[in-house]
């Protein structure tokens, strides 16, 4: 399928969020955004839950989430929204994991983690719900595996990861779970975690093993990641100066690696396909068959508004619509033909919900 154009893109632009905020969680069902938790300008947790009707373009507050948290890993199951773990108003991991029944409007609490964690990656397949990484209490990083059965309200554990991480991005593709371990810009109350980890490794969900594959060739903390067509692409970021280089600065840079699971390594990297601006803390997401990079920090005094996506036939970006709230630290959020820009960063906490789109080209 070929790429969408680069003027089929669009951005929709909806009613703010009643409450600003930064590192919540989102989740999309059946025509409603459901946006949870997070850190309000106080940067304490908030149990605040909101919920944004699409087709009505209104937003209902919903009773709050029973723990406060921010940076948890929530999904839309059937007719529930799973919240998992994240960070408490204290700043401590939490194991808490609660499910919220759209239909009867009420929370009800689920089988906890065994380990508090904070900055799970979390997918579905097939019902089930597969947590991975996280961060404990002593801020290093976990290499723990778990699934989790609505139906059983119980969490098993699977082989752990080979390397420890958090904040990763996981794709779902075929019956592999792909972990791209970068260091995020995680709630971690101003705790940081060592150097960028660059580990790449699958999981197989039908044998139940785990393979590494070759390491991200560059260390860059806040990089983002996307996956299209079954490319892996790690982009953008904060370059970390060299161990032996003491007197440069951690600096933001347009670095495009692509690693292509049937080749089974890292192209060369090259000039061509960097990305127009250097940026760090953004969005990355698949829409129209091309990896597009949202806003984020780059070498300018405020959060960038510039949007530009890759197309994997034509080689090369370009630019697209401008988002039209400027910001970094966002959460995403994917939908059928959207991909849903929440909260973050502009000058305080931002309550803008924007979506990138493609417009009904004839």
């Amino acid at each position: 399928p070929r790429a969408a154009g680069a003027g089929a893109f669009a951005w929709a632009t909806f009613p703010a969020m009643p409450t600003r905020r930064v590192y919540c969680s989102a989740a999309h069902r059946d025509g409603q955004l459901f946006v949870l938790g997070g850190c309000g300008g106080g940067g304490r947790a908030l149990g605040t839950a909101e919920v944004l009707d699409l087709p009505a373009q209104r937003w209902t507050t919903l009773p709050p989430l029973p723990t406060p948290r921010a940076g948890a890993a929530a999904l839309a199951l059937g007719k529930q929204i799973l919240v998992v773990g994240g960070v408490d108003a204290a700043q401590s991991p939490l194991a808490s994991v609660e499910v919220y029944h759209v239909d009867e409007g009420k929370w009800e609490k689920k089988a906890a983690l065994a380990q508090p964690s904070m900055g799970i990656s979390a997918v579905q397949r097939d019902g089930a719900v597969y947590a991975l990484g996280g961060m404990g209490a002593d801020t290093s990083p976990q290499a723990l595996v778990r699934v989790y059965e609505p139906a059983k309200d119980h969490w098993q554990p699977l082989p752990s990861m080979p390397t420890p991480c958090y904040g990763a991005s996981a794709f779902l593709q075929g019956n592999k779970i792909f972990v791209l371990a970068t260091t995020s810009p995680l709630c971690t109350g101003g705790r940081q975690g060592k150097l960028p980890v660059t580990a790449f490794e699958a999981f197989d969900l039908e044998t139940r093993s785990w393979t590494r594959y070759p390491s991200v060739p560059s260390r860059r903390a806040f990089a983002a990641c996307a996956m299209v067509d079954g490319v892996v692409f790690s982009l953008g970021g904060l370059q970390q100066p060299g161990p032996h280089n003491f007197y440069s600065r951690p600096h933001f840079v347009n670095t495009v690696e692509m690693f292509d699971p049937a080749q089974g390594v890292w192209r060369k990297p090259s000039r061509t396909i960097r990305m127009k601006e250097k940026r760090a803390d953004f969005v990355a997401g698949c829409l129209g068959g091309r990896v597009v990079a949202v806003g984020g920090l780059g070498n300018q005094s405020c959060p960038l508004d510039s949007v530009e996506g890759f197309s994997l036939s034509l080689k090369k970006w370009e630019l697209l619509p401008p988002m039209p709230t400027g910001r970094c630290s966002c959460s995403s959020c994917p939908a059928p033909s959207l991909l849903f820009v929440i909260g973050g960063v502009a000058q305080g906490p931002s309550g803008a919900v924007e979506a990138l789109c493609l417009r009904d080209v004839p």
